[in-house]
């Protein structure tokens, strides 16, 4: 590939359905939305597609431009239910999985913790999220620049796009540390872009966050809740705040959702959790097609030992108590006849249906409640902390936490947090990393456990074409 493309952005038209794709040259980082830069390179522009500008200067153009940004968000990259994703490749690194896949498939390496900076599937991550942030960028600047869009609308899709550009550069700092923030569809900008360490990344992400919940509406805008409002801002900003030790914002943010009873009025049963129309979702993807389901139920789901890929850890199961809820009714055994292997039941569709009954949750009101309790703690509200947390033991069948101090408390939350969220978007690994526990939990587990494993590597292949992003993390 050339050392310099020029930037250009493109509207692809296969009959009804539009495609956006971006070409561009944030070298190596990024190429193109969703093909190689090769098939492009020195192409004049087809009459039939629209320039960049001309995308933003209608609605409809627009909104398909963010709605492919959610798809390949959902198809690709850190929170992909695929087996590439976070879900399970943190699950496997941490102590919630086990490995029963081939020596070819990528989550061995996570589960052995023999990840090197070479890694494909890490630099994957790094490559395919970047791309997302461009397409974000690009919606950004499109629809800032735009005097053609109604106000509502152009407050909207830059309220998306501010809340997609937060949440993935969140996600990238809790797994490579310090990372550049990326801001522009500037291709001379971002070739030689640096790195910030997480103190400055997160007031970046607060700054985008706090934005967007100004731009966003309180109410959906389509079924489904696919497309973020000012509740998903929220909800990802108070887990910042969580994550940053700012525990009075982060109480105060949680309650802001938790209070709010007429979009998210608990869900008491813990069958419908995880279904489409749960109350307790607050964002979700929409899967590709109509009838199919997440790829999470396919990804976890088997029906026959032994597994193919993944499996339950054993001593997550067995850390339920017999009376949990969630035991039954959000996991599941498979036997044949002489050992016996469990499963993630908590999407529990493996096929398509004939109509779609589960989407793949990103937010849920449950882990508002884990936020409040944890902030209440630190703030000395022990009480308060308490009812919180057994809010979501009750409704698992459990009696009242009998922890009463500080530490047993953060230790009671922290185990609840275990039992609830397991499978999900790799809470588990980041709840002992946020911590200071992954030590205590991987050492003596994990082949070779080092502290420095707390971060992965920058992919090196990155670092030798932008000498701006060294040094490499630390046991690299």
């Amino acid at each position: 590939m050339k050392n310099y493309i020029q930037q250009k952005q493109l509207i692809f038209f296969t009959g009804n359905k539009i495609k956006l794709s971006f070409y561009f040259a944030w070298i190596p980082i990024l190429c193109s939305l969703l093909y190689s830069c090769d098939s492009f390179v020195d192409v004049d522009l087809p009459t039939s597609q629209l320039t960049g500008n001309t995308v933003f200067e209608n609605k409809n153009t627009a909104n398909a431009a963010l709605v492919n940004v959610y798809a390949q968000i959902r198809d690709n990259g850190l929170i992909t239910g695929k087996p590439t994703g976070i879900s399970n490749l943190l699950g496997n690194y941490s102590d919630e999985l086990t490995f029963y896949g081939t020596d070819s498939n990528a989550a061995k390496d996570f589960y052995n913790n023999t990840i090197i900076a070479s890694n494909t599937t890490v630099a994957g991550w790094w490559n395919n999220t970047y791309k997302q942030i461009y397409a974000a960028n690009a919606v950004i600047e499109g629809v800032s620049n735009n005097i053609k869009l109604a106000e509502s609308d152009k407050n909207q899709l830059l309220g998306e796009a501010l809340f997609i550009r937060a949440l993935l550069h969140f996600y990238l700092t809790n797994i490579y540390g310090s990372i550049p923030y990326i801001t522009t569809t500037s291709y001379q900008t971002n070739a030689v872009v640096s790195k910030k360490p997480v103190s400055e990344i997160y007031p970046e992400v607060i700054n985008d966050l706090q934005k967007a919940i100004l731009l966003l509406p309180s109410n959906y805008i389509s079924s489904g809740r696919v497309r973020p409002n000012k509740s998903a801002a929220q909800a990802l900003i108070a887990r910042v705040y969580l994550y940053d030790s700012k525990w009075k914002l982060a109480e105060q943010t949680a309650s802001l959702l938790i209070n709010n009873t007429n979009l998210y009025p608990w869900e008491s049963n813990i069958d419908k959790v995880f279904l489409k129309e749960s109350t307790s979702t607050i964002w979700q993807l929409m899967p590709s097609t109509a009838g199919k389901n997440t790829d999470e139920g396919n990804l976890f789901v088997f029906t026959s030992g032994p597994p193919t890929l993944v499996a339950l850890n054993n001593e997550l199961f067995t850390a339920f108590s017999s009376d949990d809820l969630r035991k039954t009714h959000w996991i599941k055994a498979v036997t044949n006849g002489t050992s016996t292997w469990y499963h993630s039941n908590k999407y529990k569709q493996k096929s398509p249906t004939g109509t779609s009954v589960e989407y793949s949750i990103v937010m849920r009101l449950e882990e508002q409640y884990f936020i409040r309790a944890e902030a209440r703690v630190h703030l000395n509200e022990l009480e308060e902390a308490k009812g919180d947390l057994n809010k979501i033991r009750n409704r698992a069948g459990l009696q009242n936490t009998t922890a009463a101090t500080t530490e047993n408390l953060l230790q009671a939350i922290l185990n609840e947090r275990k039992l609830e969220l397991f499978t999900e978007l790799g809470h588990r690994f980041f709840d002992l990393k946020r911590t200071a526990n992954l030590d205590n939990f991987l050492s003596g587990t994990k082949p070779g456990w080092n502290t420095t494993d707390r971060l992965f590597p920058i992919p090196d292949s990155e670092l030798r074409v932008n000498p701006n992003l060294l040094p490499q993390n630390d046991g690299y």
